[in-house]
Parts: structure tokens; C-alpha cells; sequence
């Protein structure tokens, strides 16, 4: 009795030890995850918190001041924040973690879903999944704990809520992640509702003598619905993997070729700051920034990769205004790069969509912005602009626009007699 009470400790030490282990390691992983990207990946601060937080709990029953059973630690959330990174790892371009969407349900009402990893520049939409199959199995039968919502009935809320979140004018693609494995006819619904399956898939063994037989062969009143209950009720053979599905190496996206120029595109585009003349100061501190900006990353080759093979709308009021700056602050070489840039555009007229109408107007929302940015969300294309405040203030009332931000470039050819040359000398002179 004492011998097994023994070696139980010492089964409950090694796995707390193991667990202190797992969560130093994926601390770790998930700090390199949230500098994967230039500009960081959105919750992963979020991701290393909730590691901590677990990290601390073990350390603490490590040190006595809190005890728990050896079910409970079977059961922590490292098996699910461990699949989230894993997940992560194993995709392209991921932007965030643990993304909270907003949606409204079939009824209409307000609801929340966290995605637990969106990648593919927001194409892609993930949820990872560590329970065991034969649980995931027994909730979608009815037979988990009170509360216990089924993955299938969570897809529908993943379908329900990508189609209210277009990624350029396409609903994201959906794939559940099964850590765990997933049974077959879980898997198969599971495509019928158009959401990938990645993971071990396996078999489920019809029971000899199911309690649901004698119902099943009696003939109740929805004959349907009691043979495909009947068909899914067994145990889940883990061992009996039917197949294993790795992540797509290659998610097809519908990429939006249609492109709306804003103001701020048409300037940096033609500007002299584009096109060789930053090696400048300028009297304007702002133009002087600029041109540090373009030493440093130079945004014309970012604006032509992007537009490349590409249809080029602007709306009549953005090319208006726009020449009206050209015709007040231009150099020639501007305007001549103006002329060539506008035969390559489809001038459209100002067709606002309905949604960008309802904007308040603010600080950061004016009229114009309005109507060019609607009018690209009419045209369903994606708006080139450097104005973020308005993306951000859009976003913030609710209205999301398909856009492509880069940095602003001014006219500044005019400025260019009475600016100095950059010194030689100067450290962030980078002259090739």
C-alpha cells in the first residue's frame, strides 16, 4: 500500500515537472512567434500572459502552496495554448492569436468568437483543438457535461462569423486543428460545412448491444434523425487511425485583383521623394522626414509588387483633388509621372457604398475620404492609401475597408532649390 502511494508521488512529481518543462519551452516558442513578424503578431503578448499565468500555477503546486489532484493536472490549459503555438508554427503570415470577432448570430443577436490563430494575412482562420476524440465525440452525442458546446456547433459559429469578416471582398478559409485526433464521422461533417480538418482522423466501432438499438429498429417519429444518431454511437478507436491530414502547404486564395488609388497613393507614386530626390534636407521638417523615411525603405518597388497585374481604378473625386495639388505644388517630373500614371487608370465615377455613408464625420472622417475609400468598396478592391487614421477611425465605428497602407510621400520637387544636400558624412545617408 505504502510502496504504491510512493510511486503515485512520484507519478504526480514527474509530471508537474514535466509540465513546468512544456511551459518554459512554449513561452519561449511563443515569444519568438510574436517577433515573427516586422510588425509583431497581434495577441501575442496576450499568448505569453496566459503561459505565465499557467507557469506560475505549476511553480506554486511545485512549492506546496497550492494542491491539486493528477486529474487537474492533466487538465491545465497547456494543451490548448500548445496547440495555438503549434498551429501558428505551422502556417504563413500569421497576424494574430487569440483574435476576438464580433457577429451577429442567426437571431440577430451580438456575439463574440476568439480565433485562436488567424494567418495568411488574415485569409486563413484557425482553431486549435487538444481534447481526446472520444470527448469531443461523446459532447457532439449529447453525452458531455452540462455547458459543453460540441466543435461541430462551433463551426457553425466560425462559418456564421467569417462570412461577416471578408478578407479582400472573401470569407476565410476555416480549419480546425485536432491535436488529439478527431472521429471520422466528426471529420465528415465537418467538410460538409466547408471547415478543413487538420489531424489524426480515426475510426469509431459500432457497439454489439447499444441501448439506442431497440429505439432505432422500433421506429420512432424522425426515423432520420434516430438512424444517424444510431450510426455515430460506438467507441472511438484511437488506435484505428483512418487518416492524417497535415496543414495545407499551399491555401488557395481568391486574391482580389481590382485596386482603388487614394490621394495619398497618386502623391507618393509621382513624388520626386520616390523617385531618387530624397537625398535632401528640406526647409520643412516634414518633407526632411520623409526623405529619412526613403533612405530607409524605399516605398515605390512595395506600391508597383503590389499593383502588378492588377486593374487600377480611382474615383473622380480622388483624381480631381489630386490634380488640383499637382497643378499648385508639382515639379515637371511629377506632373509628367502623373500623366503616365493616370493612362494606366480607370477613372470611375464617386459611387460611395452604403455602408461607408453611414460614417460619422470626425477629425479623422471627412467627406472625401468618404467617397473615395466607399467607392472602393463598391468597385469590391482593395484601397492603396497612407491614410491610417481614417482605416483606424472607420474601424473604430465599425466599418472595415479592404486596404493596402504604405508610408506618404509629399510633392517636393518645387522644394528642391532650396534644400541642401544631405552631407556624405551623415549616417543615414544611403546613397546607392
Amino acid at each position: 500500500m505504502k510502496a504504491g502511494y510512493n510511486a503515485g508521488i512520484m507519478s504526480f512529481q514527474t509530471m508537474l515537472c514535466d509540465r513546468i518543462a512544456i511551459a518554459k519551452e512554449l513561452i519561449k516558442r511563443a515569444e519568438a512567434l510574436s517577433r515573427s513578424r516586422a510588425r509583431g503578431v497581434e495577441g501575442g503578448a496576450k499568448l505569453c500572459s496566459k503561459l505565465n499565468a499557467e507557469l506560475k500555477f505549476l511553480q506554486k503546486v511545485e512549492a506546496g502552496k497550492v494542491v491539486i489532484k493528477e486529474s487537474h493536472l492533466r487538465s491545465t490549459n497547456l494543451t490548448h495554448l500548445q496547440a495555438i503555438i503549434e498551429s501558428a508554427e505551422s502556417l504563413d503570415d500569421v497576424v494574430s492569436v487569440l483574435h476576438v470577432f464580433g457577429y451577429n448570430d442567426q437571431f440577430g443577436e451580438k456575439q463574440t468568437l476568439v480565433v485562436d490563430v488567424v494567418a495568411n494575412g488574415g485569409h486563413t482562420w484557425v482553431k486549435a483543438i487538444g481534447r481526446k476524440a472520444e470527448a469531443l465525440h461523446n459532447i457532439w452525442l449529447g453525452r458531455g457535461q452540462y455547458g459543453d458546446k460540441s466543435i461541430i456547433k462551433q463551426a457553425e459559429d466560425y462559418v456564421e462569423a467569417s462570412r461577416q469578416q471578408p478578407v479582400q471582398y472573401s470569407s476565410p478559409h476555416i480549419i480546425f486543428a485536432f491535436y488529439n485526433s478527431v472521429s471520422s464521422p466528426m471529420a465528415e461533417k465537418l467538410k460538409e460545412m466547408s471547415v478543413s480538418v487538420r489531424g489524426d482522423i480515426v475510426a469509431v466501432n459500432t457497439l454489439q448491444e447499444d441501448p439506442l438499438e431497440e429505439n432505432f429498429s422500433s421506429g420512432s417519429e424522425s426515423d432520420e434523425d434516430s438512424s444517424y444518431e444510431f450510426l455515430h454511437v460506438g467507441r472511438v478507436d484511437r488506435e484505428n487511425v483512418v487518416a492524417s491530414v497535415a496543414f495545407p502547404t499551399e491555401i488557395k486564395v481568391e486574391v482580389c485583383n481590382r485596386v482603388n488609388l487614394d490621394i495619398t497613393t497618386l502623391i507618393t507614386y509621382v513624388s520626386s521623394l520616390s523617385h531618387g530626390g530624397c537625398h535632401l534636407v528640406f526647409k520643412q521638417q516634414v518633407l526632411t522626414e520623409q526623405a529619412a523615411q526613403e533612405r530607409e525603405a524605399k516605398v515605390l518597388p512595395l506600391l508597383d509588387a503590389f499593383m502588378e497585374g492588377k486593374e487600377l481604378f480611382a474615383c473622380e473625386c480622388a483624381v480631381n483633388d489630386f490634380q488640383s495639388i499637382l497643378d499648385t505644388l508639382g515639379g515637371q517630373g511629377e506632373r509628367n509621372r502623373a500623366a503616365a500614371l493616370l493612362q494606366r487608370v480607370t477613372v470611375v465615377p464617386d459611387q460611395p457604398s452604403e455602408r461607408a455613408l453611414k460614417l460619422a464625420i470626425s477629425s479623422k472622417i471627412n467627406q472625401r475620404s468618404i467617397t473615395i475609400f466607399g467607392t472602393g468598396d463598391t468597385l469590391k478592391a482593395i484601397t492603396m492609401t497612407a491614410n491610417s487614421g481614417f482605416v483606424r477611425a472607420a474601424g473604430n465605428q465599425g466599418v472595415k475597408f479592404s486596404v493596402f497602407i504604405h508610408q506618404p510621400r509629399a510633392l517636393t520637387e518645387s522644394k528642391e532649390p532650396t534644400a541642401s544636400i544631405l552631407p556624405k558624412n551623415c549616417p543615414s545617408s544611403d546613397l546607392q
